[in-house]
C-alpha cells in the first residue's frame, strides 16, 4: 500500500507561477475581504434581517392584541367600561376610586 507523497516544494512553486491560479486567488481574497459584500457585511445584513423579523412578528402579535380587545370594547358596553376604569381610572360621578397598591414581599 503506497501513501501520497505531500505536496513538493517544486509543485507548489509552479502551482504559484500559473498565472490562472493566482488571478482566482486574487479574485477569491477580493470578494472575502475587499469587496463592498464581503463575509463581514453579509453577517451584519443576517444579523440585521433576523432582528427585523423578530421586530416583525413582535409588532404582529402586538397589533392582533390590539385589534382583538378593540373588537371587544366596540362590541360589549359592559367591557368597554370595564377598560375605562382599569386603565384611565375613570367614574362615574357619584362614585369614588380607590386604587388598591399590593406591596412585594421583602424576605
Amino acid at each position: 500500500m503506497k501513501f501520497k507523497e505531500p505536496i513538493s516544494m517544486k509543485r507548489l512553486i509552479d502551482l504559484l507561477k500559473n498565472k490562472f491560479f493566482l488571478v482566482t486567488l486574487a479574485f477569491v481574497v477580493w470578494m472575502i475581504f475587499f469587496d463592498r459584500n464581503d463575509l463581514f457585511s453579509q453577517y451584519e445584513y443576517r444579523r440585521q434581517v433576523n432582528k427585523l423579523k423578530a421586530e416583525r412578528d413582535f409588532y404582529k402579535a402586538q397589533t392582533d392584541e390590539v385589534n382583538k380587545e378593540l373588537n371587544e370594547l366596540t362590541s360589549n358596553p359592559k367591557q368597554l367600561e370595564k377598560f375605562a376604569r382599569e386603565k384611565y381610572l375613570m367614574k362615574k360621578d357619584n362614585e369614588d376610586v380607590f386604587v388598591i397598591v399590593h406591596e412585594k414581599k421583602d424576605k
